[in-house]
């Protein structure tokens, strides 16, 4: 059984970028309903026992879309920080390599975050193919993953996840996001994607959800 994630911070702690409230439906009701529903949907089935990966790549249907949105959740509120945190090392220069200056990536990712049509996520990853980074837009439940490329650093971009601190302005949020993202996290991710390709993925996966 999967159980929904503790947060690693302070749901008072985001001023007015994130309220408590938000929090409350974001993780307290919509990504345990994702939990809840996964549970019940592998209930007597061959995904019993199975890792939240696992589950992901091989599924399709409601069983896909629950596991990915408990895995994009996770990865989104582990993407934030209440605290303010500087880009560098080795993330730093391999972005601004790919995008020519910092500044220039936040740009493009606030105007990918931006475009996204209707519900979904915006994404950079690390493709295994091309060693690259890259850009990623998905709708609905949808996760790089399935593609072989590994997540660093994710915004949500339904409503849910802004409409009661920002309303429907979505780049008013991006740009609140932008200056809450977990640098120190995304570097980790990276690191890792280097070290153990999409090892890395299930490895991030199984810490938060190890198989009982």
């Amino acid at each position: 059984m999967f159980e929904l994630r503790q947060l690693p911070y302070d749901t008072n702690a985001f001023g007015d970028f994130l309220s408590a409230e938000t929090f409350n439906y974001h993780h307290g009701k919509h990504h345990q309903t994702y939990v809840n529903n996964l549970n019940n949907l592998i209930k007597d089935t061959q995904f019993v026992g199975k890792e939240l990966v696992d589950i992901i790549k091989t599924s399709n249907g409601g069983i896909f879309n629950n596991a990915a949105q408990v895995y994009n959740h996770d990865f989104y509120f582990d993407c934030i920080t209440p605290n303010a945190c500087e880009v560098k090392g080795d993330l730093k220069a391999a972005l601004e390599k790919e995008f020519g200056s910092l500044d220039n990536f936040k740009a493009e990712f606030i105007k990918g975050a931006t475009g996204v049509f209707g519900s979904g996520w915006f994404w950079l990853v690390y493709n295994t193919k091309n060693q690259k980074l890259e850009f990623v837009g998905t709708s609905n439940a949808a996760t790089p993953i399935t593609e072989d490329k590994i997540p660093l650093l994710v915004v949500d971009v339904w409503e849910h996840a802004y409409y009661v601190d920002h309303r429907n302005a979505r780049p008013a949020y991006l740009e609140k996001f932008y200056t809450h993202i977990n640098w120190d996290f995304v570097a980790k991710a990276y690191e890792w994607a280097l070290k153990e390709g999409m090892g890395s993925v299930s490895f991030y996966a199984n810490e938060l959800h190890p198989i009982k």
